[in-house]
């Protein structure tokens, strides 16, 4: 059933640009489709969970979440008081942001970042030099969210500026998390 999901991608504040990981799986892929916000530089919580329930609802399909930095939060929100999440698989998580902590007034209406089990399955996918999330925070949300931790490494942020390319690793560990 994992074959015929469609990959919903949730990029993060300012969106992910034409270099980003999650731009070079949708451009080289229909299986994956970007949740469209009306405004990425200043993002809004019910907004943007809104797109996301729209996102779902009309994707006629089973689907996965692929989540970087905020779109992770988004996730976190939109699944938060959910026992079920009908339709969706599982979720990528990538490099969370912080919230909590980031000093970003266009990010303030994130916090808190909920600390509940996600209803389906989840990885996040952690850097050991992320600059919007430290390791060990990153460590508490996949335990609060009941997911699988993955440390990559030192690749910053996780994105264009990281060197990954279209990132096949990446590929791999989203072919995980629906097992």
């Amino acid at each position: 059933m994992s074959t015929d999901a469609l990959n919903l991608v949730l990029p993060g504040y300012q969106n992910s640009g034409p270099a980003h990981w999650q731009s070079r799986w949708e451009a080289a892929d229909p299986a994956f489709v970007r949740v469209r916000q009306d405004d990425w530089d200043h993002p809004d919580l019910d907004a943007w969970t809104t797109a996301l329930d729209k996102a779902v609802d009309a994707a006629g399909r089973p689907v996965v979440l692929v989540a970087h930095s905020l779109g992770c939060i988004v996730v976190a929100h939109w699944a938060a008081g959910r026992d079920t999440a009908a339709g969706v698989l599982g979720a990528l998580l990538v490099a969370p942001a912080d919230v909590d902590t980031a000093d970003v007034p266009d990010l303030f209406g994130f916090r808190p970042v909920p600390l509940q089990p996600l209803p389906f399955p989840s990885t996040v996918v952690a850097s050991s030099d992320d600059p919007w999330c430290a390791p060990a925070r990153a460590a508490v949300f996949a335990e609060a969210w009941g997911s699988r931790l993955v440390d990559l490494g030192a690749y910053g942020h996780v994105n264009a500026d990281s060197g990954l390319g279209d990132w096949p690793e990446g590929r791999r560990l989203l072919a995980g998390v629906v097992r």
